[in-house]
This record gives structure tokens, sequence and C-alpha cells, in this order.
């Protein structure tokens, strides 16, 4: 059994959709950001950088004690390596293929997590979240959300996903973060590629079932944040 901490946003959603995919047994627990969850002590122990989601597995493949992993790309990777899926290496690969596939897989990965999660995740802070309007700043995380965008683009000219070969985590990674703000979203008419790879990622079950646990968990997802919400989640500094 793995226990997911969890709560509907961008980087909650990779780790579902790869549980989803993969059939794996899980129980959600609710991490309720908006309210200062990922600053209980508890969670702290399994998650020093205050952010959700986190696992614990408490099956892990060497069958020890259970294993804890925090930060979403450690996770998809920590998951990929337990069920040796979703690594992008095809079935009956020789060595020398199947390693440079998972560096392919691992360098989109990173990508992800360096690039396309920060910048598209202050994209909305200053787009949507922000007290003020910060015109340079709008401005700037709106070039380089649709920089990353490009280079993404490119990469799946010609290929079903952006590894090439098969559906991996580097699918689920970036995923989330394709235009995630509804009340900012960007226009991707641009990038008919990645119009197409979202479309086929999103008609895939597992992806629905990810997502339908959005409202499960968290019925007002996609409201407006509260000025207390805004400070626990934007407020924090050093303690």
């Amino acid at each position: 059994m793995i226990d997911l901490h969890y709560w509907p946003t961008p980087n909650g959603h990779k780790i579902t959709l790869f549980l989803e995919e993969a059939g794996l047994e899980y129980r959600i627990l609710p991490v309720d950001i908006g309210k200062g969850a990922q600053f209980d002590a508890g969670y702290l122990k399994i998650s020093p950088n205050n952010k959700m989601p986190a696992i614990v597995d408490h099956a892990p493949a060497d069958g020890g004690a259970p294993i804890s992993v925090f930060e979403s790309g450690a996770i998809l990777q920590y998951l990929a390596n337990k069920t040796s899926r979703f690594l992008g290496i095809a079935e009956g690969a020789d060595a020398q293929t199947a390693l440079r596939q998972r560096i392919l897989v691992n360098e989109w990965l990173f990508w992800q997590m360096a690039g396309l999660g920060p910048m598209t995740g202050q994209y909305g802070h200053f787009h949507v979240y922000a007290p003020e309007d910060i015109g340079y700043a709008k401005d700037r995380y709106r070039k380089e959300a649709e920089r990353l965008l490009g280079v993404l683009d490119k990469q799946l000219q010609g290929r079903a996903f952006i590894a090439g070969g098969d559906y991996s985590i580097a699918d689920m990674a970036s995923y989330p973060w394709i235009s995630p703000y509804n009340k900012a979203p960007l226009d991707l008419t641009a990038f008919p590629n990645i119009e197409r790879w979202h479309s086929d990622v999103a008609a895939r079950p597992a992806t629905m079932r990810a997502y339908a646990l959005s409202k499960q968990v968290n019925p007002e997802a996609g409201k407006t944040l509260s000025d207390e919400e805004k400070k626990i989640l934007f407020g924090q500094g050093a303690r």
C-alpha cells in the first residue's frame, strides 16, 4: 500500500496519473495547503520542504521498512523504478537501447522540474494571484512559459510522446503544467504538436480517473483563494 499525501494541484496530479496508470494500490491522505496542513510536524518528517505531494511506500521492493519520498519528480522516478514501467523502454529492448531511452526520459523529467513547472508557476502567480499588477513580471514569465512550450512543441514533432517510444514519466510530469490556469490560459494554437499530444493524454482512461479525484478531495477546487489562503501559500519565509 502507498500513502499519497495529495492536494489537486499540477504537482499532485503527476502522481495520481502514475498510480492510476500502474494500477498500484494507494490511498489518498489530503494535504489542504490552503489551510497550512503542509506545515504540520508529522508531514514535515516526510516532506521537509513543506510542499506537496509526498508518498510513503509501505511495501518497498527491498522488503524493508516503509520508504518516504518527497518532490514530485523523485516520486515519479521511484515509482517507475519500483514497477519497471513508464521509463519509455520498449519491451525486449537491449541494454544499450534501454540505457539511452532511460537517459532521454530523465532529461525531459528534469526539464519539467527545473523549467516548465517553476516558470509556468510564476506565470500563474503574477497573472492570477499577485496582489499587484506588475507588468514586467507578467510579461517576463509569459514569454518564458511560451519559450518552454516552443521547446516542447519541437520535441513532440514526429513523436507520439515526449521521449519518443512509449508513454512515460516525462509525459506525466509535463501534462499537468500545460496551461493549468483557467483564469489566465496560454494560447496553445501556436503549438500544434502540444495540442495533439495533450489531447491524446487527456483521453487516456487513467488520466480521466486521476483528474476526477480533484473534486472528490477538494470540492472547492478552482475557487478564488481567500486572503488568508494566499498568506499561507505565498507569505512564508524562513522560520
